[in-house]
């Protein structure tokens, strides 16, 4: 039995799987940044250096999912966190906003 458009209310979108930036999808344009909390007990140990995170951005820009993909241990969370804050522009594919999968770092140096 087929279901009726009921008046007044939209039909749940299909889901878009994630599309990765470069190859013909442009790089994402940041619009929120926040730099990361250097963590006390990283900077007491003069640990540095930088975190590469994969972040998946929603069709609002936001981050939906973010996993470390080279660890600097004592920075990794501080990354993590900072990254989860940033907003970019939705990323357009065929004029539809779609969630973009795009590879971040975060540097952390010490002073």
């Amino acid at each position: 039995r087929a279901l009726e458009a009921v008046p007044g209310v939209e039909p749940p979108a299909r889901p878009v799987e994630p599309v990765r930036a470069g190859q013909g999808v442009r790089m994402p344009v940041k619009v929120t940044d926040v730099a990361p909390a250097y963590p006390r007990l990283a900077r007491d140990a003069r640990v540095d250096g930088t975190v590469i995170i994969e972040a998946t951005f929603d069709t609002d820009g936001r981050v939906r999912d973010a996993r470390v993909l080279r660890s600097v241990a004592l920075l990794d969370q501080a990354a993590l966190d900072a990254v989860r804050q940033w907003q970019y522009r939705p990323t357009l594919l065929n004029g539809v906003p779609v969630p973009v999968i795009i590879t971040v770092t975060v540097t952390f140096r010490l002073q």
